[in-house]
């Protein structure tokens, strides 16, 4: 038996919630190998807003993107 049929076997015998949280840890391993093949994080971004620094605080931005997210709910 090959190992995709054994697989497939093994899943129909758990009670359907089970199932279901199989399929879940599916999803999770696929989106953690698309990451794998996307690479790491470059962030670039990094410093982007030097100028500003002068201006706010990280407290101050960090209310300022809240406020953002609240009103865009």
């Amino acid at each position: 038996m090959k190992t995709d049929e054994k697989i497939l076997k093994e899943i129909q015998t758990l009670p359907n919630q089970m199932q279901e949280e199989v399929m879940d840890f599916i999803e999770s391993l696929r989106k953690r190998q698309e990451m794998k093949r996307k690479g790491k994080p470059t962030f670039v971004w990094a410093g982007s807003l030097k100028d500003l620094r002068n201006q706010y605080t990280s407290v101050e931005l960090q209310h300022k993107i809240s406020e953002l997210r609240s009103s865009n709910k």
